[in-house]
């Protein structure tokens, strides 16, 4: 919301896709180190696992609505603490410092530095990821890059350009019920698949 969309867009769509390709290699690997059948068995358990995990969590858990509200507090007390200066000497300023950076610094902001490095360790260890690793482990892993990085581009693009209005309009529990009812889904499609 307070810096330029280009930038925190491509910042997380960067730190999306490198993480879905790293997810989508320790996948890969799995089968190696371990047999094939005990991958496909344990894709299949983390399908339920999420599943269940997602429902419980928007049955019984009281959602993202206070974590969000501290967020974005956060932001309007930094936001009011550096728009102490005026918007002129601003402007004179930031022309002043892009003049001043190295070359490499200015295809590299810090704004999609800080993008890039939040979502890439906020998705670290998180469901999707897990979920990315099982699903290498056990089927074609170009198609789960493909597929990854077009629904992470999918929702970052929807979350970057319209996520405010976006948030207020769609039920924290309806996506929770849906991604573990997806999750459920993809374990029994998994469950009956041959190994």
């Amino acid at each position: 919301m307070r810096h330029p969309r280009r930038l925190v867009l491509t910042g997380c769509l960067a730190a999306l896709i490198v993480m879905t390709i790293l997810s989508v290699l320790v996948g890969w690997a799995a089968p190696n180190l371990i047999s094939r059948s005990w991958a496909h068995h344990i894709t299949t358990l983390l399908f339920f696992g999420f599943g269940l995990w997602s429902l419980k969590e928007a049955i019984f858990g009281e959602g993202e609505s206070e974590e969000l509200a501290e967020v974005e507090a956060e932001l309007d007390k930094d936001w009011k603490a550096k728009n102490g200066a005026t918007k002129d000497s601003k402007k004179v300023d930031d022309a002043t410092k892009k003049h001043k950076r190295p070359f490499l610094s200015q295809f590299f902001s810090p704004i999609l530095l800080q993008a890039f490095s939040i979502t890439f360790f906020g998705e670290w260890g998180d469901k999707s990821q897990l979920a990315t690793i099982g699903l290498a482990a056990d089927e074609n892993p170009f198609g789960v890059v493909l597929g990854g990085i077009l629904g992470q581009a999918l929702c970052t693009t929807a979350a970057v350009i319209g996520g405010k209005s976006l948030a207020s309009q769609i039920s924290e529990k309806v996506i929770g019920l849906s991604g573990g009812i997806l999750f459920i889904v993809f374990g029994i499609q998994s469950f009956l698949s041959p190994v």
